[in-house]
Order: C-alpha cells, then sequence, then structure tokens
C-alpha cells in the first residue's frame, strides 16, 4: 500500500478530485497553506495499491497547471530621499508536490 500526499493549488484541487474520484480513488481534501508566494493550497491524501500510483500521479499532472504570476520583491535599500519602485518579477507557480510513501495499514473504519 501507498500514501500518496498530493499539494495542489486551489484553483486545481476541485476538478483533480472529481477525476480521481470518478477514476474510484478515495480522496481527503485538507486546506493548508505554504510555498513561495504563501498562497492557499490544498493538500490531498490518497491510499492506493502500489499498481494504482502511476494513473494516479497521471491524473494530477493532467489536472495540476503551471501559471505565470508577477510579483512585486521587495523595495531595495536607498539613500534618504531616493525611491526605487520595484519591477515585477515574473515567477512560476502551480503544479503539484507529489510525496509517496509506504503504507503499512490502511483501514477503512465504519460505525458498528
Amino acid at each position: 500500500m501507498k500514501l500518496i500526499i498530493a499539494v495542489v493549488q486551489r484553483q486545481d484541487a476541485g476538478d483533480l478530485i472529481e477525476a480521481l474520484t470518478a477514476a474510484g480513488h478515495r480522496v481527503t481534501r485538507i486546506s493548508s497553506e505554504g510555498g513561495f508566494l504563501r498562497e492557499g493550497n490544498v493538500t490531498l491524501l490518497i491510499a492506493a495499491e502500489d499498481y494504482q500510483v502511476d494513473p494516479i500521479l497521471k491524473i494530477v499532472r493532467e489536472h495540476c497547471y503551471t501559471r505565470t504570476r508577477y510579483v512585486s520583491p521587495l523595495p531595495p535599500v536607498a539613500e534618504s530621499g531616493e525611491f526605487y519602485p520595484p519591477t515585477p518579477v515574473e515567477v512560476q507557480v502551480g503544479g503539484a508536490t507529489v510525496f509517496v510513501v509506504r503504507a503499512a495499514d490502511v483501514r477503512r473504519l465504519t460505525p458498528s
């Protein structure tokens, strides 16, 4: 068994979760925050058999997009009376960060 932990952008999460559940996978969604721009992310937890890992990663790849954003860097230190407006910097954000770890035991508990 494997535990797939996928950190994706919030904009990609809805379609990704729909695609994963349509393919028969159970997904747990956790809201998270972090990364370079401190933006909202979604962390998905997916328990899978070893043979399901590659198809799941393919679905993640198909639904998580890289985007271009422009951010303003911190202004440089200037002498008194000088002002240099920071020029926006182009950065790539998005895609997915995926961890695949061995799971010794996975159980789905239901009320008795």
